[in-house]
């Protein structure tokens, strides 16, 4: 079993930065990517952005491109989730995933997942 922490989530105003975290232990073997979903009130859960395991593959959705950084170190287990010129529409709960699976931008092909870390952008 992995178990997937996230931290960093917190009330910022718009244009702010924030930086999330997040932490797999566990059986965390090697080559798992790793990914980051959002879901606000009343919508369903999206896809963010996410990392293969060397990092050299990443993927964001559209709305965060030139926005959001995704990063890891493999050395602690951790991915990061850089977040620049926040919008209000970026508020939602903010999971993360792990998988061992090559398709890593589909939600379904995460099995390990965080608890999640509110972020709130206020205009």
């Amino acid at each position: 079993q992995v178990q997937v922490v996230e931290s960093g989530g917190r009330l910022v105003q718009a244009g702010d930065s924030l930086r999330l975290s997040c932490r797999a232990s566990g059986r965390a073997s090697s080559y798992y990517a790793m990914g980051w979903f959002r879901q606000a009130p009343g919508r369903e859960r999206q896809f963010v952005a996410a990392i293969s395991w060397g990092g050299t593959i990443t993927y964001y959705t559209d709305s965060v491109k030139g926005r959001f950084t995704i990063s890891r170190d493999n050395s602690n287990n951790t991915s990061y989730l850089q977040m620049t010129s926040l919008k209000p529409e970026d508020t939602a709960v903010y999971y993360c995933a792990v998988t061992y699976s090559d398709y890593i931008r589909q939600s379904s092909e995460y099995p390990f997942w965080g608890q999640g870390t509110q972020v709130t952008v206020s205009s």
